[in-house]
């Protein structure tokens, strides 16, 4: 089964992110580390299955979509053959290509069907026939959203374990995992992008940071509210 990194970094920061608001929002209404539990993890596995099969449905949709528009253009390959030609012409007139090396580059483009069609899916919809796996996206997504969601949560957990009941300790605790959590997901998307570790670690704190911030104070104040 082939890892979509992409897929598992936007599930691992909104898995974060979303527990992390009901972890803020139940200890803002002062119930018990239990409760916290047990509505946290009904909200990762719920939210992580939602979130993967949604990601199914938009990767099975937009793989649909490209076939569709490959269709589409193979048939005026084959039927609008001299305008198609004109508009692979169009395309590098445009790029600065022009005399016998733009008819050069237009018969050889034209002269290959796939690298046509290639070159029309690409050049004039922007669209790249990838084939990315619906269920290998979906299942990266729903790893991520669920491992690094669960973060939040084990400070409470612990907290629970070891007999100690204070959520003021376990919540400072949680939003310190939290935190790092969005560090070493940068960090580790740094890497496999070949960008600096460092970098791409602290803007993906900063970014969740701040997303995680406006679930607190969202979680906090309405509960403030109702209370």
């Amino acid at each position: 089964m082939k890892w979509h990194f992409d897929d598992f970094i936007y599930g691992s920061i909104d898995g974060a992110v979303t527990t992390f608001a009901i972890v803020a929002g139940v200890v803002g209404a002062s119930l018990s580390p239990g409760v916290i539990i047990i509505l946290g993890f009904a909200n990762l596995f719920a939210d992580g299955f939602s979130m993967a099969t949604s990601n199914y449905q938009a990767s099975k949709a937009r793989n649909e979509f490209v076939q569709m528009k490959r269709r589409q253009e193979e048939w005026e390959i084959d039927n609008l053959e001299e305008q198609e030609r004109d508009e692979i012409r169009e395309i590098y007139k445009e790029k600065g290509f022009k005399d016998e090396l733009l008819e050069d580059v237009v018969r050889i483009i034209t002269s290959r069907r796939k690298v046509w069609i290639d070159t029309m899916m690409k050049e004039e919809l922007g669209l790249i026939d990838d084939e990315k796996n619906p269920l290998e996206s979906s299942v990266s997504t729903f790893v991520g959203f669920n491992l690094i969601g669960l973060i939040p949560l084990l400070p409470f957990m612990i907290f629970l374990m070891i007999g100690i009941e204070s959520n003021s300790d376990a919540f400072i605790y949680s939003t310190i995992s939290v935190l790092l959590a969005f560090f070493l997901v940068g960090m580790f998307k740094g890497k496999i992008v070949r960008h600096s570790m460092l970098r791409s670690g602290i803007i993906t704190l900063i970014i969740g940071g701040l997303a995680a911030g406006v679930a607190y104070i969202i979680g906090y104040g309405l509960n403030f509210l109702i209370s």
